[in-house]
């Protein structure tokens, strides 16, 4: 869940008040529901509550019970909707929920578990009925899943999202990915734009020349997405970033300027395999011409990938089709930690021949050819 660090700092910031909370977590689902196991809400003793369960249908009868739950002390499993005790508490959807209401977890777990994602970890939680929270980095075959009288919940890191490039494009796919929740990350060789970024609390550097750059890091829950004009740029910084595994790395431009950025990576080094990684032209929406549209795209399609990448909270081998400005492109996410970054299954050979899904033939694609 993307909220699992937030939830985890509001049960800290409640403990640092001397103000009570329960963690909440649903266990099981019958039928339909609107979230998954391993989903959590936290309720502070006053009422005050983070996380969801539903559209709205359950929430003030979960903090209601949570209040009760922190007044007796003790740990509780509750049912709601189809099959509960509450007869007048149903689900839209008619299904019904599992939630263990923890009380009071224990601080040393909430600050291990706050530790652990914020080092760009995956985190394994630990949750029994009587109340035990255990927290620790999670193994890569780590998922979410009951096992006796305990639940195990898997939480991957937060969406990280690199942007690099100058121009509007960046300043729109910044603020577009904020918005969304996402870890935003901007390198650009544009002063303004660094500046802005850092105004808002973002993490920014500035690109001096065209190069490598010193220290820069990416992981398996982190996309790359280019933006540049100046595709003198792109090169020797993809090289890098392919090199660490990302799941998603995307590229602005035409077609023909994605044949030209393919050619450019093989003359650099790159293997075909990893050429094969740079997803171009990026984003959903076809022949995108103002940047806020294009960042919307993008963000689209990152999220897409991102939900593929960690389906079932486990790293595990899974294809889907994507729509793609150039008709249906299928992508991959890979099974092993470190080796999950998507796929395209289109590349130019070194015969300068294109596969089908990126033919260069048509008149809309010769206009769209030139946006860049």
């Amino acid at each position: 869940m993307r909220q699992a660090l937030t939830i985890l700092r509001f049960l800290r910031d409640c403990a640092e008040r001397g103000e009570p909370a329960a963690l909440v977590t649903l266990t099981d689902v019958t039928g339909s529901a609107a979230r998954a196991p391993g989903e959590h809400m936290a309720v502070a003793e006053s009422g005050r509550s983070i996380g969801s369960f539903s559209g709205g249908c359950v929430e003030a009868a979960v903090i209601a019970e949570a209040q009760e739950v922190l007044t007796d002390g003790r740990a509780r499993h509750v049912r709601y909707g189809d099959g509960s005790r509450y007869i007048d508490i149903r689900l839209p959807c008619g299904g019904g929920i599992d939630l263990l209401f923890t009380p009071v977890p224990d601080r040393r777990q909430i600050d291990c578990a706050i530790a652990v994602l914020e080092r760009r970890d995956p985190l394994t939680l630990q949750l029994t009925v009587d109340g035990g929270l255990v927290a620790a980095r999670s193994d890569k075959d780590d998922r979410t899943h009951r096992r006796d009288t305990a639940v195990i919940v898997r939480h991957d890191p937060v969406l990280r999202l690199l942007v690099m490039g100058h121009g509007a494009e960046p300043a729109a796919m910044r603020d577009i990915a904020r918005a969304y929740g996402a870890d935003v990350m901007l390198l650009s060789p544009q002063v303004s734009l660094v500046e802005e970024a850092r105004e808002k609390g973002m993490s920014a550097e500035r690109l001096r020349f065209v190069g490598r750059v010193d220290g820069l890091m990416v992981d398996s829950w982190t996309a790359v997405v280019t933006l540049f004009h100046d595709h003198d740029w792109e090169t020797p910084l993809l090289l890098q970033v392919l090199e660490q595994r990302p799941f998603f790395v995307g590229a602005m431009g035409s077609m023909r300027t994605h044949l030209e950025r393919q050619r450019r990576l093989l003359e650099a080094g790159a293997s075909p395999s990893d050429i094969a990684r740079v997803i171009g032209p990026v984003g959903l929406i076809k022949a995108t011409r103002d940047p806020q549209t294009l960042a919307l795209s993008i963000m689209a399609q990152v999220v897409q990938a991102f939900e593929a990448a960690t389906a079932s909270n486990e790293r595990r081998e899974a294809s889907f089709a994507m729509s793609h400005s150039h008709g249906s492109i299928e992508y991959h996410a890979r099974s092993e930690h470190g080796s999950d970054a998507l796929q395209s299954s289109t590349i130019f050979d070194v015969d300068q021949t294109l596969t089908a899904d990126a033919r260069f033939d048509r008149k809309e694609d010769q206009a769209h050819a030139q946006r860049i």
